[in-house]
């Protein structure tokens, strides 16, 4: 395996567990995508239309502020790219993060969240943010995934 960092973004804490089970399975570092202004239980309340995570998934050129731009990712050949699925796609703020970085070279293989619905078209909405990189869809890590899967998972994709 190549030297990989594990980035996520994790709104509820739910990526945040994925990723470090992740991390650990690859021996990859960790680092947390997190938004300049951290989201509120309002602010993701998908059933209003006026929420602050709904109007940034009705636009498509929405890019939330990050709180840094501090992951060292020239530094890694492999970005695992992790994050809740928001609206059958990834949440905006994963494209900020994309946009604020030259991945140029690299593979970033996604894997994220959720309670009903699978990657979608997350693979595809984020490649224009990224370009020069590889973007493969992963897998979903919902619910609690051994060590031992993790790490057969990682060392099957062909990076």
């Amino acid at each position: 395996m190549k030297k990989s960092l594990v980035a996520y973004f994790s709104a509820t804490g739910t990526t945040a567990k994925a990723a470090k089970a992740l991390a650990s399975a690859v021996e990859g570092d960790l680092y947390e995508i997190k938004p300049a202004v951290p989201y509120s239980d309002a602010d993701l309340n998908w059933m209003d239309k006026r929420s602050r995570s709904s109007l940034e998934m009705q636009d498509k050129r929405s890019r939330p502020a990050l709180a840094d731009r501090n992951a060292p990712v020239a530094q890694y050949d492999v970005i695992f790219l992790g994050f809740p699925i928001w609206w059958y796609v990834a949440p905006t703020i994963v494209n900020s993060f994309l946009e604020a970085y030259d991945f140029s070279g690299k593979t970033i293989v996604l894997f994220a969240t959720s309670g009903s619905s699978g990657l979608g078209k997350s693979a595809s909405e984020l490649r224009g943010s990224a370009p020069g990189a590889v973007i493969t869809d992963g897998r979903m890590l919902n619910g609690r995934i051994s060590q031992e899967e993790l790490k057969r998972w990682a060392d099957g994709l062909k990076i």
